[in-house]
């Protein structure tokens, strides 16, 4: 399956959190939030200037970064 950091998709698409990347608090931020390998993740809504962007995980809406939304890898096609 093709993969891409999570800030390329586009509205409505979905994938699976294959990795997330990044470095230090923000990688923890992550993963405390629920941002984890293995999850389903939906882009929601996307800002005009690309920053920030809403998804949907585990059942609950999450504003990203674009800058964090790039450290997470998605596997598309699900």
């Amino acid at each position: 399956m093709p993969t891409k950091p999570l800030k390329e998709l586009k509205p409505g698409e979905k994938g699976k959190i294959i990795k997330v990347g990044g470095g230090g608090s923000i990688r923890r931020r992550l993963l405390d939030m629920g941002v984890v390998s293995g999850s389903e993740i939906e882009v929601e809504r996307v800002a005009p200037l690309g920053d920030p962007i809403e998804v949907r995980i585990k059942g609950y809406h999450l504003t990203l970064r674009k800058e964090e939304a790039g450290s997470i890898q998605v596997e598309i096609g699900r």
